[in-house]
């Protein structure tokens, strides 16, 4: 998920606003459509005005259909139309209405005035498409059709909101589009990180990425060249101190002193030994890909580290189950498991080091003191305790170096008098 961190926050912040502009249109909507109805319904307050005076002069329904044709309305006499358009229809707004009529009478008192007080109930309902005006009183009902009135209709805010959305949704597809080269750059850093020298960062582009693809170009080949210096330098060195060790172990020989001869075929021996580390060493760190990691049985990388420690068979317990399966260079992991085999036996009091598996980590346990130092002293070159031990102190900094190469760390663990290096 992390890998995908920007695209997904770019894919947020779409869906976040899109959200956002349909939240704001459906309220916008919604308010929209009730000050639509809010503006029928006060206008047609003059139906509440005629039917009200009709009431108050006690007018003949021909002269109330009269005034309403006036102003296009219309009323609905179909009795078995007018249940079914109350019942069914939707209410868009309703209110009531309080009528007050004055009427001067004659009384044995004298002339006086008589107010009535009539309640009006006016809704608005919407039926097929068609709005009607419903009016209740005390002395009758009436439903009323507005014959040139339409209802509201939300296609012009509706082709707003699509036109805002196809808007945002293609600006976003524009930032993602920019991306991409992103994307594949990404891709190719880490082909490169995998040890593929021959990729190339260069692009056309002038955009912010294309110059940075092409600064890594540059980079890419300045690391190369130094890369190869580099090999070239070591692979050279190793060759030309090889053929002086030989040369040297040879003149050896011609000593007429024993202890001489002795001396200097340490000496040699020595040498050549620091040299093949120097070689194994050269490896690990220009190991650049994983093409030649192939699957193995855990047990028999063991087997031929065994073999290259030249250890007896009481020296060392093996507890490790046949099935389980390593990918990793052969040459390089059974290397770095003979160096843990042979430090466990050299350190250890008895002798002795058991290999087995702990939380599915491959573990060496063997008995001693506990080491002097942290474990970060040890894996750096040219570290040791004892400077008298035969040994360069590259031991384990040649292990931590196979490791990494293998996406594996080295970790150090010490409880009741045993020593535990694991490979985790």
């Amino acid at each position: 998920m992390r890998k995908h961190a920007v695209v997904i926050t770019v894919l947020f912040a779409l869906g976040v606003t899109l959200l956002s502009v349909s939240v704001v249109f459906w309220e916008f909507f919604k308010l929209n459509k009730q000050q639509y109805v809010n503006h029928i319904f006060t206008k047609h307050v003059i139906i509440t005005q005629i039917y009200r005076e009709n009431m108050q002069r006690n007018n003949s329904q021909i002269m109330l259909e009269a005034n309403l044709a006036v102003y296009n309305f219309v009323i609905e006499k179909n009795t078995q139309r007018h249940d079914i358009i109350i019942k069914q229809s939707k209410i868009l707004k309703s209110k009531e209405f309080k009528s007050v009529q004055k009427a001067l009478k004659l009384s044995k008192m004298g002339f006086y005035t008589q107010k009535t007080v009539t309640d009006l109930t006016a809704t608005m309902l919407l039926f097929n498409k068609k709005i009607y005006f419903y009016l209740q009183s005390p002395m009758g009902s009436i439903l009323i059709l507005d014959e040139k009135l339409k209802p509201y209709t939300y296609w012009s805010l509706a082709y707003a909101y699509l036109t805002i959305i196809l808007i945002i949704i293609f600006s976003f597809v524009l930032i993602l589009q920019r991306l991409r080269p992103l994307m594949r750059l990404r891709k190719k850093i880490a082909l490169y990180g995998d040890g593929n020298m021959n990729i190339s960062f260069k692009t056309k582009g002038k955009d912010e990425i294309a110059l940075i693809a092409n600064e890594l170009e540059v980079a890419k080949v300045k690391i190369n060249t130094i890369l190869e210096s580099r090999t070239l330098f070591l692979r050279n060195i190793m060759h030309e101190l090889k053929t002086p060790i030989a040369k040297g172990t040879i003149a050896t020989q011609m000593l007429d002193s024993q202890k001489q001869r002795d001396r200097f075929k340490s000496i040699f021996g020595r040498l050549e030994s620091l040299v093949t580390e120097f070689a194994f060493i050269e490896e690990v760190t220009s190991l650049g890909n994983k093409a030649d990691f192939e699957e193995y049985r855990l047990v028999d990388i063991i087997d031929g580290a065994i073999d290259m420690a030249m250890i007896e068979v009481d020296n060392i317990s093996v507890d490790i189950d046949c099935s389980v399966k390593l990918l990793a260079n052969y040459r390089l992991y059974t290397t770095a498991i003979k160096n843990m085999i042979d430090n466990g036996i050299k350190y250890s009091p008895d002798k002795h080091i058991k290999i087995l598996m702990i939380n599915k980590e491959l573990s060496f346990e063997s008995k001693g003191e506990c080491i002097a130092n942290p474990l970060q002293y040890y894996i750096e070159p040219f570290t040791k305790d004892n400077p008298s031990k035969n040994s360069f102190g590259l031991g384990l900094y040649l292990v931590d170096s196979i490791l990494k190469a293998h996406g594996k760390v080295l970790a150090h663990e010490y409880e009741n008098g045993v020593n535990r290096f694991i490979f985790a």
